[in-house]
């Protein structure tokens, strides 16, 4: 699951200013499972826009939306059906679905409504932590299904740094050493063994510092 966060309501109002009427869009993806980005959000955020631009004295119309996903052309008509009425549209989408409206949308300016954080887990309520970072060479067989890139710190691949005490990372006590996470539950599985053979370097031109990836897969195309 992609996890958001709503952006200052001080940064979105700085990005709207001038406009006299925006389209508020949500999204059930995700940022409604997150409580960033769904139905409930896209209200409260309109009215707290309508409000404080009411106290500035200059009034916003604002039309509300909530797609089911904004990553998908199949659907945006509704969101088609009214983009002429309005010159801007605010997304509460995480950032791919931002870009995507902006390609499908040319001469509408997209806003974005929230930061993008990680690829996550609810923990529990309200509680979200990240779990990967999406670098396309997946290596959780040989780590017990705890990927050390996005858990250790430092994205370390043959073993913990040092520095870590009591089970929690030297850069962050509150955190949990990715290594030890890994070694415990390699030994639950009783495959202590496996992390005895190094691993590769690994080739980061499969990650997102490698340039704008894309995924083809042929059997399903039309």
């Amino acid at each position: 699951m992609i996890i958001a966060e709503e952006k200052p309501i001080k940064e979105i109002l700085a990005m709207i200013e001038g406009c006299d009427k925006i389209i508020v869009a949500g999204c059930k993806g995700c940022v409604t499972v997150c409580s960033t980005g769904g139905e409930k959000e896209v209200g409260i955020l309109a009215s707290a826009l309508r409000l404080a631009r009411q106290t500035q004295g200059k009034p916003l119309e604002t039309k509300e939306i909530t797609l089911e996903r904004q990553c998908d052309t199949e659907y945006l008509e509704p969101l088609r059906e009214i983009a002429d009425s309005f010159p801007v549209v605010l997304s509460l989408a995480c950032g791919a679905g931002i870009q995507f409206l902006a390609e499908k949308f040319r001469k509408l300016p997209i806003l974005p409504a929230v930061n993008t954080q990680f690829i996550g887990v609810t923990e529990e309520q309200g509680v979200w932590t990240e779990r990967c970072q999406a670098c396309g060479n997946c290596v959780l067989d040989r780590t017990g299904g705890i990927c050390p890139v996005a858990r250790c710190s430092k994205s370390l691949f043959n073993g913990p740094c040092g520095g870590s005490k009591g089970g929690k990372c030297e850069i962050d006590s509150q955190v949990d050493c990715g290594w030890q996470l890994i070694y415990d539950r390699m030994k639950e599985l009783g495959q202590l063994e496996k992390l005895e053979e190094p691993m590769p370097v690994k080739d980061w031109s499969t990650s997102r510092d490698g340039g704008p990836r894309k995924r083809v897969r042929e059997d399903l195309k039309i």
